[in-house]
């Protein structure tokens, strides 16, 4: 499995209960403080770092960049398996085209 798959498993696992409570715990939804139109997005925060190469290859700053970067309807499948899915035909056309 490549490795932004996993992190975008791992994100879909830890924002549906399905990943321990630490990995969910690197994980923070975006609320801004009025009604925007990104409010029903199902964004994450993506925490600034210091740290140039380590920092933001780090799973609490990757994952968010990644989970922000896929579009709304595949951010918002309930089902594990069609979210597998979907984001390996994703992956296979940006890897393909």
């Amino acid at each position: 499995m490549c490795t932004t798959c996993g992190q975008l498993l791992l994100t879909y696992k830890a924002l549906n209960g399905m990943a321990p409570k630490y990995i969910a715990d690197l994980l923070q939804t975006y609320t801004p403080t009025r009604q925007l139109r990104s409010s029903s997005k199902n964004l994450l925060v993506t925490p600034k770092s210091n740290l140039k190469f380590y920092g933001d290859r780090s799973f609490q700053v990757a994952a968010p960049r990644l989970w922000n970067s896929l579009t709304d309807d595949i951010r918002s499948i309930q089902n594990l398996d069609v979210f597998k899915n979907k984001i390996k035909t994703l992956l296979f056309r940006e890897a393909f085209s």
